[in-house]
């Protein structure tokens, strides 16, 4: 089931590895046995980082008769055991990428091959810091970052690096669990399908020594994979290193802002009263508000055009629709596109108008339009091309159950991710730990811009004071 593996470098000398190691699936499958070809969206974002999400609990409360060092042993090989026996359902994440190369013309296929690869890596860690010092700072430390492997890594490095990664850094009175998958595997709705299903499976079975291939958990929502059939798509480049681009981030300062339930029911209703109709969602609402914020800390000129982008889910868009448990990449953005004079100057639900017109347009017919049209000239998505000074993004989702991993150690305190993906004007949207429709929103922007959000009253105004 496990063994020895090495982690990519941390940006950070004060977490310490303790052991590390691979996890492979309990049971091995002929399903798994298969290559599990990636479609042309899952190929278009080879270029791009791992995600990395993570939880941070407090550690339970311990008699004085028992020790908190047997406590986190038998607590890690629960969590390693329960790690093997949900890659039995998510057995892609257990494997390592591999590219095919096509002679006439030349071009490549890239592929997930299960038989071939040690599993899925599992480290402990160990740090110094208290839970208060990574959830009380005014702006999330860098330290965060080395509560995930693959610190940096492309999704492309998935050749040589494992597909998904799990590493629990203890600290003095908490336990963050961070987790890294490659995202040519899947996308947000997929990663937390996934951290959910390991939270099930470890709530609900025993700790084991052993293989004990017969006492597997049949899980509430189990993944679906895509069934490869028809010709395996092939990406038209002549080399292999043709895919990768490294990206770095520029110093970014990261926040996180917390909207109460209250806030954000007020900003609907404002934002759906000023234009005569209820269609406008939550998120919506909210991302007009920060969409208009943060261009206005940035003072461009108004006659610069500026865009809003938002992540958008396609299952349920798709016609016929896929399984809300469909597991792969099945996202694009929908994208607004306006003048920064009309931004600033007009009424605010003037601009959450054009965001909701913009995802009620982002239809089946809109999304396969769009892929027909990167089929006749593929090119893999860059990092460097998605940063842009006018532009905000709004990824992630409130709506994904984050806070329902639990871990033996009740409800987590806050989430946190790591170095990936992000840049000026990326803002994920997570659900506020209090629940009842809060959101909580990590905002990364240059010191700069950053500085000048926090002195706008108008933003500053509807953020909690209770922000974690």
């Amino acid at each position: 089931m496990v063994s020895s593996s090495s982690s990519s470098s941390s940006p950070s000398s004060e977490v310490k590895i303790i052991s590390e190691c691979f996890v492979k699936p309990k049971i091995i499958t002929e399903k798994s046995k298969e290559p599990y070809h990636l479609s042309p969206l899952e190929h278009f974002i080879l270029s791009t980082h791992y995600i990395q999400k993570g939880l941070i609990f407090l550690k339970p409360s311990i008699s004085e008769s028992d020790n908190p060092k047997d406590f986190m042993e038998t607590w890690l090989l629960k969590l390693k055991d329960s790690l093997a026996a949900t890659l039995v359902y998510f057995y892609p994440l257990a494997g390592r990428l591999s590219t095919t190369e096509i002679q006439n013309p030349r071009s490549l296929s890239v592929f997930v091959d299960c038989n071939n690869s040690p599993g899925a890596g599992f480290i402990h860690a160990k740090s110094d810091l208290s839970v208060g010092d990574i959830v009380g700072s005014k702006y999330v430390p860098l330290v965060v970052q080395s509560f995930f492997d693959h610190h940096k890594a492309m999704n492309y490095d998935g050749h040589t690096m494992s597909l998904l990664s799990l590493k629990v850094t203890e600290l003095v009175d908490g336990v963050f669990i961070g987790l890294s998958m490659n995202h040519s595997l899947g996308d947000g709705s997929s990663f937390w399908q996934f951290f959910n299903s390991l939270s099930e499976i470890f709530s609900s079975q025993e700790v084991t020594t052993s293989n004990n291939n017969n006492n597997l958990l049949c899980l509430k929502n189990p993944p679906i994979f895509r069934e490869v059939s028809g010709p395996i798509y092939k990406l038209p480049l002549s080399e292999p290193g043709e895919l990768i681009s490294r990206y770095e981030s520029p110093v970014l300062k990261e926040r996180m802002f917390h909207f109460s339930s209250e806030t954000v029911r007020s900003l609907k209703l404002k934002a759906n009263q000023e234009c005569g109709t209820t269609n406008i969602s939550s998120l919506q609402s909210l991302t007009a508000f920060i969409w208009r914020c943060i261009t206005r800390a940035r003072k461009l000129p108004n006659d610069q055009e500026t865009t809003c982008r938002l992540a958008a889910d396609n299952r349920s868009r798709m016609d016929p629709p896929l399984p809300l448990s469909y597991f792969g990449v099945c996202i694009s953005a929908a994208n607004t596109v306006v003048r920064i004079g009309n931004l600033l100057e007009n009424d605010f639900g003037w601009v959450a108008l054009k965001l909701h017109q913009a995802v009620s347009e982002h239809t089946s017919e809109k999304i396969s339009a769009d892929m027909d049209e990167w089929l006749k000239c593929p090119f893999l998505l860059q990092l460097d091309r998605v940063f842009d000074p006018t532009i905000v993004h709004m990824g992630s989702s409130p709506r994904f159950n984050k806070y329902g991993c639990e871990f033996g150690m009740g409800k987590a305190v806050a989430v946190r991710s790591g170095y990936g993906g992000k840049y000026d004007g990326k803002v994920s949207a997570y659900p506020g730990r209090e629940g009842d429709g809060s959101i909580d929103l990590e905002v990364c922007l240059l010191p700069e811009f950053m500085e000048a959000l926090e002195s706008d009253q108008e933003f500053m105004s509807l953020v909690s004071s209770s922000s974690s």
